[in-house]
Formats: structure tokens, sequence, C-alpha cells
């Protein structure tokens, strides 16, 4: 990493550093209601302290989990029984990836690691930081450095098969960005724009922007794209970090729309609508079709709001006290909350068939089942 890349990075963890100081505002008081959603407890285990978002790597009923300490965990997901456990021997930087046979994870020293069945098959030095899970597809693994450039290795020996470095901004952002799979294509978050790759060579397909940077300086023009991305089909909708939100059709690689949008936790969402908070955590509900504004709420202001899971009647937010929210898919209002160990809820929470599963700061790992 170039010492201004470095420079910029580290600029960007003393604003989220800033931004989650005493100062803030007060979170706002949870409200009495009626619980008109049943959820029950399913299941809880521990991966470890997490000192990052992370959302589980899930292929059919394996869910793949990765602690800071380096510990990677697989569970059964309709039952929380531990399929394997490995250590990666050093702290990790970023969260894992699986195609459910091979779990890849990479340690803060910069090393590539590719596990089957929990024994470590081959490690790899990487140039540059990775603050991405790696995701794992194809029998091929996949990295997105913070100096922008992606990287393709072979799941089986760790050879590198090619590498796509496109010159960009400076400035990055210290959180987890897009990276992920779709049809026969690899879709890569480079700045604020959502990239097509051939996953076998490493070329350019097609590239959108969601976000239009704009500010006098770096840190104004920041707006890369904040992951996971939601997908629906042949939609994939992501939030480009505190400027916009957006949906494109990945088949066709065209915008579909983009609204004016701060906020820097992932969306959710699906055919009907698309879900996120901003930096405030004031909730929108946006029409997944057109981008049309449905409603915003204000009950879980600076609550600190994880990114957003869309059920069939619901919408689920994690906050800052541990607490797992089920909000209406109409309005917001309560139907259920939950609690779970009095951590902050990272990353997304996940459907995992019938269930959702949340991670905390303290480790944890728990999963509901609505009814």
């Amino acid at each position: 990493m170039s010492r201004r890349l470095l420079s910029a990075a580290l600029a960007v963890a003393v604003l989220a550093a800033g931004c989650a100081s005493s100062n803030k505002p007060k979170p706002a008081p949870l409200e009495s209601f009626t619980a008109q959603l049943a959820a029950r407890p399913l299941w809880n285990t521990s991966v470890g302290t997490l000192n990052f978002a992370l959302t589980p790597a899930l292929s059919g009923n394996t869910l793949v989990l990765a602690g800071s300490d380096g510990q990677v965990l697989a569970l059964a997901a309709d039952s929380g029984r531990e399929l394997w456990r490995a250590g990666a021997g050093a702290p990790l930087s970023a969260g894992v990836g699986s195609d459910g046979r091979f779990a890849s994870v990479v340690t803060r020293d910069n090393e590539l690691l590719t596990f089957e069945a929990g024994k470590l098959l081959w490690r790899q030095r990487l140039g540059s930081r990775i603050v991405t899970a790696p995701l794992v597809a194809g029998e091929r693994v996949f990295v997105l450095g913070l100096d922008r450039a992606v990287q393709a290795f072979d799941a089986i020996d760790g050879r590198l098969l090619w590498k796509l470095q496109r010159p960009g901004e400076p400035l990055t952002l210290l959180q987890p960005g897009v990276l992920a799979p779709f049809k026969d294509t690899l879709l890569v978050g480079l700045g604020p724009r959502l990239v097509g790759v051939d996953p076998l060579q490493g070329t350019v397909r097609w590239e959108v922007p969601i976000a239009l940077p704009r500010g006098s300086n770096e840190v104004e023009r920041l707006a890369d794209l904040v992951g996971p991305v939601q997908r629906t089909g042949d939609v994939v909708c992501a939030r480009a970090f505190q400027a916009a939100v957006g949906c494109v059709d990945a088949e066709r690689g065209a915008l579909l729309w983009a609204k004016n949008a701060n906020g820097t936790a992932p969306l959710g969402g699906d055919a009907r609508q698309v879900f996120g908070a901003d930096t405030s955590d004031r909730i929108s509900a946006w029409n997944a079709a057109s981008g049309e504004p449905a409603w915003t709420s204000d009950k879980l202001l600076n609550r600190d709001l994880s990114g957003a899971l869309v059920l069939e009647r619901a919408v689920v937010f994690g906050d800052a006290e541990g607490y797992v929210h089920f909000l209406s898919r109409d309005g917001g209002r309560t139907l259920q909350r939950l609690p779970t160990d009095g951590s902050p809820i990272l990353g997304k929470p996940l459907r995992a068939g019938d269930a959702v599963v949340v991670l905390t700061r303290k480790g944890g790992v728990f999963a509901f089942r609505p009814e």
C-alpha cells in the first residue's frame, strides 16, 4: 500500500472513531409494544470477540464464521451443531468466505489462508490490506484489497490466476466492500461503481456508477460501495458510503435507479421494497422497481443499527444494545424485539433456511425462528 493510500485509510479510521465518540446523541428509548410476530430462540454459540463487521458465509445448510482472533468455525445452520473448527494462527482483518467446501480468511499480516473441512490447504502473502471477506466460488478464491486490486487464486493449490488493478480515488473505506457472485460474473465495488468482471480472465465486462462523488476534498468525495449487496433475481442493490442507494440490472449492466441518501450500513430488500438506515438511524423504505420513497421511521434513532434483512412480513435490524428488531414492512411498527448478549449486533442479519442469524461484538452467534 502506498504512503498516500495508507494515510487516507487511516484518516477514514480516525473519522469513524470520531463518529463513535461519547458526543453522539442519546439513542431513542425503546417503545412498548404488543408482539404481533412470534419468534423463538433456536440455538446460540460463540466464535470469539469480533472487531469487524461480519456476515457469515452460508452454503446450503453450512454456516461458516470467523472470529477476530483467527478462529474459523463451520456449523449446521438448522441446529447450530459444530461441523468443524480450525485456527488461522493469527488475528484476522476481515470475515470469512466459503462455498461450503473451501473456507478462506485473511490475517492482519496480509496472508490469505484456505481450509477444506477444517484442514489448512495453503497460504498466500498479499500485497495489500484486506477488510472485505474473500469470496469463494467456482473453485476460486477472490480477494479485494484496500488498493482496489482484485485477485483470483486457485482454491485447491493457491496459484494466482489473475489480478485486476484499475486507477481510482486514493481514499478507500475501512469497511467491508462489495465482492459477490452473479451467475457467471463477479461483482466488485470499485469506489462508487459496481463492476462486472469475468471471473475466469479478470477482464471488465461492464461498470455502473451508483453515486457521483462530490466535494472539495478526498474525504467528502469518498463514496465506496458498502457490502454485502442485496440481490433479488437479476437486480442488485447497494449503498454508496454517505452518498446514495441504488439498484442495478446486473444481467444488462444498467442502472435502474439511484437516490441520494447518507448512511454506512448495507441494504436489505426483495422484489417489492429496499430498506436501509441512514447515519442517524432513520429507517427508509424505497420501492424496489422505481426507487420512490415508501416511508421513513425515526423510532430507532441513534441506536447504531445494523444492515437490514427482509422477511415476508418484517424487516429486521440489530442495534448497539444487542436487540434484534422485527419491524412491519408497511410503516416500521414494532412486531417483535428479541435480546441477545447486550453487545452490538454487527454486519447484517442473515436468513438461513427458516432462521434469522445475528452476530454480536462479543462473538455471540444467535439463531431465531420467526413463526
